[in-house]
């Protein structure tokens, strides 16, 4: 079956992956239509979906509010909108006349649908694009709107795309909210009728939400039922508006930017949407869970087949406490503990010695690094680990030589308070100059103390964002300054080809396939209680993969919650991830130095398992039973479960945990205990692993093929 094919004669189109279907038509009045998503069809059962008559319906009904490939604004539409413009002469209705189709093949094993329409009367174009991967089932939607006319036309809503599900009984709508230190929160809830929106209007992706949703019939579990999701590439602010009709349909429409946001469209000028991705699944929410990961790895990363090191970070160990002699002696114990990249965090650079001041001044501060850093980077890299540092470059103190240049960088509006968060202004990135600045300290940073990674952090959310010498700023700077930010980041890669990018806003404030696709991993939360992480890393795992997913042991009592566990505790939660270290290392014992070092090197052993290999959940998160996720190599040659018990009731039943992805021919050896398995019976009957008595028990059960 072609990837993608035409049935001219009805106008029906049909995209086609590895596992589903696609379909679309032309109607009559030349717009696109939507037809089905979800198992396998030919194009003779698509073309019969566009025979089927449609539902009788009233006249106070109109054009159903889902079922259009792009809801736009007019004619007897009363939905959500995904395209509502305004002409110059006032007008605000679209009309769709098509005008071309293409099908081509960007790069190999990718083939896509490109469909051409204007509006009727007025001199706007809008292309529709449609991507397939041969080894993937996630489509990519996006589109492109261009002014062909004399006049600026007012985008007032562009989405990407707008999806539609087969008409059931009932539906529920998965998500995660959140706030700092307390990210990807999962629900899953019943989908009410009328709308329902989930946003950001922060300018960055947001702590509280996360611009990708499944839906389901209410009946998906974790291995079984069918599930509809999909994900936005977007960094700044978002929608997503979700509806359930009276009909009983439903669908959602996504796509960059607020309510309230318009984007000028100048005479010849075009703006491309983001790329909204989505996904049908036939498996549950564990095997939508695996296609998305399999997607990040094979179409979004920019290394995905790199291995991830074990990193130490010094932000717990020093604060903002930062010298030579101090980064030098953490960097000797972190070597010795098995780390193999060093990160310096806050505090290195201009007068940073707390939070007021220094943000914007990109130059190591000469009273605590007087030779420069030059002699902490080679120290580092002496004793084999690659060396990291902490920047902020979208962020200005206004007690700094930056802002006293400068006042007119952030964004602002005239006679308006600026208003200062974490006692910092925002940098207007939309500004050609403030991005070019940025860029050229950076570029220079990295080449001229060969700098292997960076920490890229952003504290705070936009206020008053506004642009006051710049016409049309203000409605502008949302998109332009996330453009400016990728081409920043995307240019210093490229001048340094070596160099690695974590993508971090206070935490997992900016995590999104848009970030991920110029970055390497990302922190998933300030909060490093190892309790809490359990809860955070569930909720990031829906859709991103454990191999973007930078998790670290910290001291105890954690610095946010106060609780304390177990070192191997916090390891095996860490080790769920990129594993990383952010203790005082000077403070631990010789026996927590030991153990952590035996840690280290257990999770060299089995990280590409962890990073590469495909992820089953066993048990979701629960307060008095055992958490467990395994990852299994995809030659299915071994296998990893990490568990996790928090505080165990009496009486509460521990059932053996069913094992996924095994060979059922094989038998599996234990590396610690030498005990022999047969995949049988871990996948029919389940393995009871033995964890050690009493609160926050833990175990990791590393199994292999017996030859």
């Amino acid at each position: 079956m072609p990837v993608i094919s035409f049935a001219p004669e009805t106008g029906v189109w049909l995209l086609s992956t590895p596992s589903t279907s696609y379909a679309l038509r032309i109607d009559e009045t030349g717009a696109p239509c939507h037809l089905a998503w979800g198992p396998r069809l030919t194009l003779a059962e698509a073309k019969e979906l566009a025979a089927a008559p449609a539902p009788p319906a009233s006249s106070f009904e109109g054009r159903p509010p889902v079922g259009e490939e792009l809801p736009v604004d007019g004619g007897a539409r009363y939905g959500t909108p995904s395209l509502q413009v305004r002409f110059a002469d006032g007008t605000r209705a679209f009309e769709w006349e098509a005008l071309s189709h293409r099908v081509h093949e960007p790069t190999p094993g990718s083939t896509e649908l490109v469909l051409k329409f204007r509006d009727r009367r007025h001199t706007l174009e809008i292309t529709l694009h449609y991507r397939v991967h041969d080894d993937s089932d996630v489509i990519e939607r996006w589109c492109v709107l261009r002014n062909t006319g004399e006049e600026t036309v007012a985008l007032l809503r562009a989405d990407s795309a707008a999806w539609t599900l087969p008409v059931r009984d009932d539906y529920r709508l998965s998500h995660v909210t959140g706030q700092w230190s307390a990210e990807s929160q999962l629900h899953r809830e019943r989908l009410p009728f009328g709308e329902t929106v989930l946003t950001s209007r922060r300018g960055i992706t947001s702590h509280h939400a996360n611009p990708w949703v499944m839906l389901d019939a209410g009946e998906a579990t974790e291995d079984h039922g069918q599930v509809w999701s999909a994900a936005l590439a977007w960094s700044g602010s978002w929608r997503v508006t979700v509806q359930r009709t009276p009909d009983g349909r439903a669908g959602f429409t996504g796509g960059s930017g607020h309510e309230g946001m318009t984007q000028p469209l100048s005479p010849g000028a075009e703006f491309t949407t983001p790329r909204h991705a989505g996904l049908y699944a036939d498996g549950g929410f564990g095997a939508t869970s695996r296609a998305w990961h399999a997607y990040v790895l094979a179409h979004v990363l920019p290394h995905p087949d790199e291995i991830r090191p074990v990193l130490y970070n010094s932000w717990e160990a020093t604060g903002f406490d930062v010298d030579e002699a101090g980064q030098l002696a953490l960097a000797t114990r972190a070597a010795a503990l098995g780390a193999e990249l060093y990160v310096m965090d806050d505090g290195w650079f201009g007068a940073r010695r707390d939070e007021t001041a220094g943000l914007g001044d990109w130059t190591p501060s000469p009273d605590r690094f007087p030779r420069g850093l030059k002699p902490l980077v080679e120290e580092v890299h002496r004793l084999g680990m690659r060396f990291g540092l902490w920047v902020e470059p979208e962020m200005v103190n206004p007690d700094s030589g930056l802002y006293r240049r400068h006042p007119d960088w952030v964004l602002h509006f005239p006679h308006r308070t600026r208003t200062e968060l974490r006692n910092q202004l925002v940098l207007n990135f939309a500004r050609r100059d403030v991005a070019e600045w940025a860029y050229g300290w950076l570029t220079r940073l990295v080449g001229e103390h060969g700098i292997d990674f960076l920490k890229w952090d952003m504290n705070r959310p936009f206020t008053e964002a506004g642009w006051p010498d710049s016409n049309e700023g203000a409605e502008r700077v949302w998109t332009t300054y996330v453009h400016h930010l990728y081409d920043v980041i995307d240019r210093l890669r490229a001048d340094h080809p070596g160099l690695r990018i974590e993508a971090c806003s206070g935490g997992g404030g900016r995590v999104d396939l848009g970030m991920l696709s110029r970055t390497d991993q990302a922190w998933t939360s300030d909060n490093t209680d190892a309790a809490d992480r359990v809860l955070i890393q569930h909720g990031y795992g829906q859709i991103y993969p454990a191999r973007t997913m930078s998790a670290w042991v910290t001291d105890v009592p954690n610095q946010l919650t106060a609780r304390s566990v177990p070192l191997r505790f916090r390891f095996h939660v860490a080790m769920a991830g990129v594993l990383g270290l952010g203790g005082d290392l000077t403070r631990w014992t010789e026996d927590e130095l030991v153990e952590g070092a035996s840690l280290v090197a257990q999770y060299k052993r089995v990280r590409h398992l962890v990073q590469h290999g495909t992820l089953h959940r066993p048990r979701g998160p629960v307060d008095d039973g055992p958490t467990a996720v395994q990852y299994t190599a995809r030659n299915a040659d071994e296998t990893l479960l990490l568990i996790w018990r928090r505080t165990p009731r009496h009486g509460t039943t521990n059932p053996p945990l069913r094992l996924a992805d095994l060979d059922p021919t094989a038998h599996y050896r234990d590396t610690h205990t030498g005990a022999v398995h047969s995949a049988t019976v871990l996948s029919n009957y389940g393995l009871r692993p033995e964890l050690p008595p009493g609160d926050w028990a833990s175990a990791a059960v590393h199994l292999v093929r017996v030859p």
